[in-house]
């Protein structure tokens, strides 16, 4: 039976395998396990180049689930992701031909890049954990979870994803560059023979599988969270609706998202109960995307963050 201490040490082995690669971005990594444990998608911001691609392929080869990628383009159609049917010469029957979506951990690598009737099939997949081919609804396999990546959106080429769109990504983690001795030790892993392409050489192991993966899920789910706790919640997500900076604020999903991801953060702790600075500390993550700035805020500067750090600063942390 796993107890909340085995919860810790299972995903100190994920995090030991993951550390074989990945050099530093240990805040981006916690994250990312928070929406594993909390069954959620996650957004993943980022200049090109700081090895956004390459965790999440190092994450899925770590749990043993099956992984597919995905390159989103502005010509990538609703059926390159979903599937479509087909007719079988041989057979003389129609059959489906399923796409990439049809995976445990699938990457939306660049996903702010592709048009909105592809967001549309990949806003179905994410919400309902199904898709539609041809009239007909396919279940997505369990566990499924979506890793996406995007370029900062003033880079060329890129444009801002609907808001429906963002707000089923539990998490939107903003991965940065590396510290100078983190760097360094990258240098020095490539120098010693390292390819991002070859990661066979390494030797990852596998640590956990998804029948795991639902058992740590279900521990995570009784984690308690007291009544102060929850009207700590509360009160963040009501006030930014009420923030003279912002047009909308988050919504009651974004309210249970961070409840969710509280959970699993203590449980990452090795704790039984979520506390006010597990709230805190996920506050960010979990309602940056879900903001939408009032134009007097972008002339003046701020953003998301900033707005959010001046909220929480605001509201009394329960004792």
């Amino acid at each position: 039976m796993i107890t909340i201490d085995s919860v810790g040490d299972s995903l100190q082995r994920v995090e030991a395998q993951i550390g074989r690669v990945i050099i530093g971005q240990q805040r981006v990594i916690e994250q990312a396990l928070c929406a594993l444990l909390a069954d959620g998608h996650i957004l993943i911001e980022g200049v090109p180049g700081i090895a956004k691609t390459l965790l999440v392929r190092v994450i899925a080869q770590t749990l043993g689930l099956q992984f597919r990628r995905v390159q989103f383009t502005p010509d990538l159609m609703p059926s390159d992701l979903i599937g479509t049917t087909i007719f079988d010469a041989q057979s003389g029957e129609f059959r489906v031909r399923y796409g990439p979506i049809f995976a445990n951990i699938v990457l939306a690598d660049e996903v702010n890049r592709t048009p909105p009737k592809t967001q549309s099939a990949l806003l179905e997949a994410m919400e309902e954990r199904k898709v539609t081919i041809d009239g007909v609804s396919h279940a997505l396999p369990r566990p499924f979870m979506v890793f996406a990546t995007q370029n900062p959106i003033e880079y060329e080429g890129t444009y801002p994803l609907p808001e429906a769109q963002l707000d089923r990504f539990l998490l939107k983690v903003v991965m940065d560059y590396p510290t100078e001795d983190e760097e360094r030790a990258i240098l020095r892993l490539h120098d010693e023979g390292f390819r991002t392409h070859q990661l066979e050489q390494v030797g990852l192991e596998p640590v956990m599988d998804a029948a795991e993966l639902e058992r740590l899920r279900a521990v995570v789910r009784e984690i308690q969270v007291a009544d102060e706790v929850r009207d700590y919640i509360l009160q963040i997500v009501r006030r930014t609706r009420q923030n003279e900076y912002l047009l909308v604020g988050a919504s009651p999903r974004a309210g249970v998202a961070l409840l969710l991801v509280s959970k699993a953060l203590a449980a990452i702790r090795g704790r039984a109960f979520a506390t006010p600075d597990d709230v805190k500390q996920m506050a960010t993550p979990v309602l940056r995307h879900r903001l939408i700035l009032k134009p007097e805020a972008e002339v003046e500067g701020l953003n998301a963050d900033r707005i959010l750090s001046s909220i929480l600063e605001a509201t009394p942390v329960p004792r």
